[in-house]
């Protein structure tokens, strides 16, 4: 038995192919899930530009996709911690020896007709989530939540600053003024975005060009932001973002990069006791945090899912996002 499955090709030149691959059949402590939404990630678009490289992969293909829900198929020998059409999403990774490996990067993930799942991976979700809306949670909507809540550690009532209402930000904004941020400033290039970013819950959204920004930040925040968050992993948003910091301000850096990180203005960033804080991932708490804020109805996915594509079309939904093709949020495959 085979299936369909989209695989990056490492080496000298890297590409992305629909490849017909035998089914995986799972061992212990493993079930096979039939995948039914895997979501299209910036990561998975700097994996196949290069941008990123796998650490722990073994060989030099994998299939990509780490956001994944789906239907439990089959059953490991022996096990018992599930059972075969349970609806769940995958945690985008998993400990292994103390290293985390990365679905779709580290292994095989889910750009596929099926893919296998270590049983502590799996997270139940209710019959009412939709697989499209669920399956980015990991990643998409985790990510900025660990970012917010653990990196960032904002509090109700202080400043804060989102710049790139993308895949990552757009949910940042949402999730921000969920837990009482405010004002919540967002600061994207696109007018779209600005627009999605206030109807997401942003109380301003400004043009990073404006050679006024800084002053409007500071007259909407009074002393500057507590906290400000890089989700669009740009070198001069950086540089932007540490200028319109309050005293003891933290800028998170959650996009991803390989370009230096400069701070022109050392000394007020060493006189105003302000922090440079990384950023990556998520933890499986925050995700079922998600998905249980989500069963409550405090946070909603719907508006999130940009396109749902078949699987066939993988190339032409990265290309989209690169593209950034109708500004989406979430593009999704669906086998």
């Amino acid at each position: 038995m085979t299936m369909l499955a989209a695989r990056l090709h490492l080496g000298p030149e890297r590409r992305l192919e629909l490849d017909e691959v035998p089914i995986p059949e799972p061992g212990p402590d493993h079930v096979l899930v039939k995948v039914e939404a895997a979501g299209v990630c910036l990561s998975d678009v700097h994996l196949i530009d290069g941008t990123l490289t796998p650490l722990f992969l073994r060989g030099d293909v994998v299939t990509l996709g780490h956001e994944v829900a789906g239907t439990v198929h089959t059953l490991g020998p022996g096990v018992t911690g599930a059972k075969v059409g349970d609806r769940v999403l995958l945690q985008a990774g998993e400990l292994r020896d103390g290293a985390t490996f990365t679905r779709g990067v580290d292994y095989d993930g889910g750009w596929a007709e099926y893919t296998l799942a270590r049983i502590d991976t799996l997270v139940p979700i209710p019959d009412e989530l939709p697989f499209e809306q669920a399956c980015f949670i990991p990643d998409a909507v985790s990510t900025p939540w660990a970012a917010i809540t653990a990196t960032a550690e904002v509090k109700p009532g202080e400043a804060v600053g989102v710049w790139g209402v993308g895949g990552l930000g757009a949910h940042g904004v949402q999730l921000l003024r969920m837990i009482g941020a405010a004002p919540i400033i967002a600061i994207d290039p696109l007018p779209a975005a600005r627009e999605r970013a206030l109807s997401f819950g942003a109380d301003l959204a400004f043009d990073p060009a404006d050679p006024d920004l800084r002053r409007k930040v500071f007259q909407a925040s009074g002393t500057g932001l507590a906290a400000a968050f890089d989700f669009a992993g740009v070198a001069p948003v950086r540089e932007q973002a540490v200028t319109c910091l309050a005293p003891q301000g933290r800028l998170v850096l959650v996009g991803l990069t390989d370009k230096p990180i400069t701070i022109t203005g050392g000394t007020a960033f060493s006189f105003f006791q302000q922090q440079l804080r990384g950023h990556y991932g998520s933890l499986p708490e925050h995700v079922t945090q998600l998905v249980k804020l989500q069963g409550l109805q405090r946070v909603d996915f719907s508006r999130s899912v940009s396109a749902v594509v078949p699987l066939a079309d993988a190339a032409k939904a990265v290309h989209a996002l690169e593209a950034k093709e109708g500004n989406p949020i979430r593009i999704v495959l669906k086998p």
